[in-house]
């Protein structure tokens, strides 16, 4: 039998960087839109709890998706120093599910194909406690202070046969009630690193992320336009 696990995104009103990014339209949906359809359209995804500080956010994506779950922050998690954690535990507080997926609107760009198969790769057998997706870097790669991290300098190996380091790029979490309550944290003591596609990762942190977003989706769509539906 499928294990079922609850998907958790909070988007805030307020982001200076990019000022409402997470309803901001993007290649002709906000923002929001593409990882709800993502999470809505994985199979490995039973139930999608979306967590708002606004009322402009919680409109869009009840006008979007109906049967959504919308958490509203309390005026104790508002603001722009809140870190992550204490709003997923107060999302976990209002679930009863036991296993949870965390990820955000600011990746659209994520495939419910590659959900799925990081949901499957959580519940693979082994003695890992907690999953985080990650991007795969093989680049040179130099501490601030110019000593190598991955290779050596004097050998000149092509990039391709270095070392690879991994990025955590804040697409997938996975972690248990359990796990979370031990540490506070979404990863736990000893994590699965699931890569996801290059293509897939950018997160949007910057007006150059929103725009390269963009851009990759509208070629997306281009190529396939029932992506959007």
């Amino acid at each position: 039998m499928t294990q079922a696990v609850t998907a958790l995104i909070s988007m805030k009103g307020h982001s200076s960087r990019v000022p409402g990014k997470n309803i901001r339209p993007l290649a002709g949906k906000p923002c929001c839109y593409w990882i709800l359809k993502a999470l809505s359209d994985a199979d490995r995804i039973s139930d999608i709890s979306v967590e708002t500080d606004d009322d402009g956010i919680e409109q869009t994506v009840r006008s979007l998706f109906p049967e959504m779950r919308i958490l509203r922050r309390p005026d104790s998690l508002k603001g722009d120093f809140v870190s992550m954690n204490p709003l997923i535990e107060h999302q976990i507080a209002h679930s009863q599910a036991d296993i949870f997926l965390q990820t955000h609107s600011t990746n659209p760009l994520l495939k419910a194909d590659t959900i799925d198969r990081a949901v499957a790769a959580y519940f693979e057998p082994g003695a890992h406690d907690s999953l985080f997706s990650v991007t795969k870097l093989q680049p040179r790669l130099y501490w601030p202070d110019g000593r190598p991290i991955n290779h050596d300098p004097a050998e000149l190996l092509p990039t391709q046969h270095l070392p690879p380091v991994y990025e955590e790029n804040s697409c997938i979490y996975i972690f248990t009630r359990e796990g979370f309550a031990k540490r506070k944290h979404r990863v736990g003591e000893a994590p699965k690193l699931f890569e996801t596609p290059h293509l897939e990762s950018v997160d949007i942190d910057e007006e150059h992320d929103f725009a390269f977003c963009e851009y990759l989706m509208e070629r997306r769509l281009a190529e396939d336009p029932q992506a959007a539906s």
